[in-house]
């Protein structure tokens, strides 16, 4: 539900350079960059329900992952039981990618809101099925181990801004956000939607980027890559 696939490339000394600057969090945003401060599970809710990221346990979501004329299916279910993560109680999402009825990629990704209304993401347990039975799990990294961190996915006053990292391992997990534009219209096969947020989305680890369109109490609605992979969303299933 979060990124969508891109062909790896050497991050060049200019990346590198980007990165220093792109650690800066929103205005009025928590900080998630190498070096901030520690988590309080005090400054966490029980439950996820920002606007644009709400995550109510039993809903389903099914996508369609198009690229060079061919299609998977994506199913995202919010489950109901919960993972903590230093300290914070965590919503687990369950990701499944499917192509011919054939699981191709399956992944727990672990979400937490704070006081204030912003969402974190504090890992994933991510699992990639190839040819000849090889399973990978790079890109697998969880808050507090191995020095990762937490990162942020959705501000909880979401506006046009400065770069936000996402999540952080170094070397595995290094996607950064912007929010870029409010009121968006989008169409997708769940149907036509007003009023949704358009962010950029990327990796410092790989070429390219991701726009993403989340409408208000849905979430993620429509993506494109800059490799014309595209996810639309297809159906809402609610409990």
């Amino acid at each position: 539900m979060r990124r969508m696939k891109r062909q790896a490339a050497v991050v060049t000394a200019s990346i590198a350079a980007l990165l220093m600057w792109n650690t800066m969090s929103p205005a009025g945003q928590p900080s998630a960059q190498t070096g901030a401060a520690p988590v309080d599970p005090a400054k966490f809710v029980a439950k996820v329900d920002n606007p644009y990221f709400p995550l109510v346990p039993g809903t389903r979501f099914v996508y369609h992952e198009t690229k060079d004329g061919k299609t998977n299916i994506n199913e995202v279910t919010v489950l109901s039981e919960t993972k903590v993560i230093q300290g914070v109680t965590c919503t687990v999402v369950h990701d499944v990618v499917q192509a011919g009825g054939v699981t191709k990629e399956e992944t727990y990704d672990w979400y937490a809101q704070d006081t204030a209304g912003n969402v974190w993401y504090f890992g994933e347990d991510t699992k990639e099925f190839l040819p000849k039975g090889v399973i990978s799990s790079e890109g697998s990294w969880m808050a507090g181990v191995n020095n990762a961190q937490a990162g942020l996915i959705m501000p909880a006053h979401a506006t046009p801004g400065a770069p936000y990292r996402q999540e952080y391992l170094a070397g595995h997990a290094e996607d950064m956000g912007q929010v870029v534009h409010l009121g968006d219209a989008v169409k997708v096969p769940f149907g036509a939607l007003a009023n949704c947020l358009r962010t950029k989305e990327w990796s410092m680890l790989e070429a390219g980027t991701d726009s993403k369109w989340y409408a208000k109490g849905l979430g993620l609605v429509r993506a494109v890559s800059s490799s014309k992979e595209v996810l639309e969303l297809v159906s809402v299933t609610q409990p």
